[in-house]
């Protein structure tokens, strides 16, 4: 999850709300919790009644996409295709069916570290009741996962599964999906100056306005801040950012700790099984689908074919904290040099 800075120095960045004096200008915030995660968004609004309908508009899409991709939902879109794909071709809606080519494209990028078929043997942990499949269990799961065998027919939009027990979850990139859509939701309104985010994933929009005391309007990046994966409340990294999107995928989101190891929701779809070698991996792209994504792609992946994935993408960066605390980024944060250890904040 990220944490947002007003100022390098800060630890924290906590949205204020801010009161509208005579002039209608000014932020607008609004906040709830929807796919089980916060979902904030904070825009600047020249009118303050059509600044809170772009935030509705904003919530709004967020609850559609929920309804449409959570797989607990018995009446979503993702459950259906999960109850009858294994049987026959499923027909998809447009929406779905781009993102089922997209996930397919990332499985091909990251030689199957993303793969959201990794959801049969997802399903067998429970995060709260602190529960892991038996080894025989995973083994059974890990047989029904395999990106290759999804098979999509993007011309008929329809979905089937090529093995038995197989299942899906688009988990991997659904925030992002729903940030970008939200995105798109405020330009379409003319909202030229935002934040918005869903729990780890987050876009900027524009500069970061404040008046200051003399009551001019002054511009500046957002800074975001990458939290610490072991030491609450603190930070170890702040980035400065215009009209781009940020993933963080750490191991410290839902997890239980199961003697020496941490058993936490990203998951290799390799062995089923939490990797340990990175603590959290953060990605910054031009969309919220490619940051979410990758960060859990390279999480995966580990600091070196991680790095060296994002360092062969144009437009995509990385912080890695892997399970040593040692921060390690990409070239392109490290004005062009080899990707290495950084100093923490």
């Amino acid at each position: 999850m990220l944490l947002a800075a007003t100022q390098p120095a800060q630890m924290r960045f906590d949205f204020a709300r801010r009161t509208f004096g005579r002039s209608t200008a000014g932020w607008v915030v609004r906040e709830e919790a929807i796919m089980g995660t916060a979902i904030r968004v904070e825009l600047w609004a020249e009118d303050r009644r059509q600044g809170e309908a772009a935030a509705a508009a904003v919530m709004d899409e967020m609850h559609r996409i929920d309804r449409t991709y959570s797989p607990h939902k018995a009446g979503s879109e993702l459950s259906r295709i999960n109850r009858e794909a294994g049987t026959r071709a499923v027909p998809l809606s447009e929406e779905t069916c781009g993102l089922v080519e997209r996930a397919l494209a990332f499985s091909r990028l990251t030689d199957g570290a993303f793969d959201i078929s990794y959801a049969a043997a997802g399903r067998l942990y429970d995060y709260r009741q602190r529960q892991r499949p038996t080894a025989e269990a995973l083994a059974a799961a890990r047989a029904a996962v395999g990106w290759q065998h999804l098979l999509l027919d993007s011309t008929a939009r329809t979905l089937r599964f090529g093995r038995e027990g197989m299942c899906i979850d688009l988990g991997g990139f659904a925030k992002g999906h729903a940030v970008d859509r939200a995105a798109a939701a405020l330009r379409q309104r003319g909202v030229q100056h935002a934040y918005v985010a869903a729990g780890g994933d987050s876009r900027v929009i524009g500069s970061r306005r404040d008046t200051n005391a003399q009551g001019v309007t002054e511009q500046r990046p957002w800074t975001v801040a990458i939290r610490d994966p072991r030491r609450a409340g603190e930070v170890v990294a702040v980035l400065p950012l215009e009209d781009c999107s940020v993933s963080t995928s750490g191991d410290y989101e839902r997890y239980f700790d199961d003697g020496a190891e941490r058993v936490h929701h990203l998951l290799d779809p390799a062995t089923g099984r939490s990797p340990q070698h990175v603590h959290s991996v953060t990605v910054i792209s031009a969309d919220g689908l490619t940051s979410e994504a990758l960060s859990k792609a390279v999480f995966v992946m580990g600091v070196e074919r991680g790095l060296a994935l994002v360092n062969s993408l144009q437009g995509v960066d990385a912080v890695v904290v892997d399970a040593s605390g040692a921060l390690h980024a990409s070239a392109g944060l490290l004005h062009g040099g080899p990707a290495a250890p950084v100093t923490r904040q």
